[in-house]
């Protein structure tokens, strides 16, 4: 019987080997999280080599690219497959993250900010352009992460690495208004979700100085879908569009909806 049991155990580790699953990323999980989330859900990956081709950030969600086992030997491959994005932007605010989870680093009235205003700034990004890392990212820059530099604050001795990104296409699919209770609730509710030293305890006394829980201020959000190649950075767009518009902005919400062929509606929960 244990011959048996063991020649089942080893069927059935060969027959996980070369997977690529679709993984759905909850908002506040990091992708490593999610692979542990999976060991969970799928007791048969416990012993699998498991890694993700293409991170996503905490306050993102969507398609993350699950490699099992000898699949990791084509992880090049599935990090170049190209990205969609469903991207909320919030008007009248700027973090050190360009997303709710940093510092607040500037604000600004957003009264200006019209659907053929935002519409006419994303036509900026469309095509070919040169797009630097965001200070918090995972990128190496003289041995050391980008965020590394960043919470030392001595991003200043560096010169910003960028690389070149194709927008295929991006535009708006609608304006809404936040009403500020509703978005001091948003906020807490997902910076509560992460683990791990994100800075959160900081992040929430900064965001409670400039937003009431009683307050009764409104600010213009624009939904965004973008597809472009990998490495594009959808929370930088989002920044971008507000220095572009000279109007502080971030990401509010970050849908990866499709990596290559692999979309969210098909993604494992």
């Amino acid at each position: 019987m244990a011959d048996i049991l063991n020649m089942e155990r080893t069927s059935q580790r060969k027959s996980q080997a070369g997977q690529v699953l679709n993984l759905y990323k909850q908002l506040g999980e990091t992708p490593r999280e999610r692979l542990e989330r999976l060991r969970v859900q799928r007791p048969h990956y416990e012993h699998e080599v498991l890694s993700y081709a293409g991170r996503l950030d905490p306050m993102a969600e969507g398609v993350l690219l699950c490699l099992v086992g000898s699949a990791n030997k084509r992880r090049e491959a599935y990090l170049e497959l190209s990205k969609e994005y469903v991207l909320d932007v919030l008007f009248g605010f700027s973090t050190d993250t360009y997303d709710v989870l940093g510092r607040v680093t500037d604000t600004g009235d957003p009264a200006t900010i019209t659907r053929a205003l935002v519409q006419k700034g994303l036509n900026e990004f469309r095509g070919h352009i040169e797009q630097e890392y965001p200070p918090y990212s995972s990128k190496t820059v003289e041995g050391k992460s980008l965020f590394e530099w960043a919470r030392n604050n001595t991003l200043g001795a560096l010169v910003m690495p960028s690389r070149t990104v194709t927008i295929h296409h991006i535009d708006i699919e609608g304006m809404y208004k936040v009403p500020e209770a509703a978005l001091l609730q948003y906020i807490e509710d997902g910076v509560t979700r992460v683990n791990g030293d994100f800075r959160q305890e900081e992040t929430m006394r900064l965001w409670k100085r400039h937003l009431k829980a009683d307050g009764t201020r409104e600010f213009p959000a624009a939904t965004v879908r973008i597809e472009c190649t990998s490495g594009t950075y959808a929370r930088s767009v989002a920044h971008g569009l507000g220095v572009e518009l000279g109007v502080p902005a971030l990401a509010l919400h970050i849908l990866r909806t499709k990596v290559g062929d692999y979309s969210s509606d098909k993604s494992l929960k």
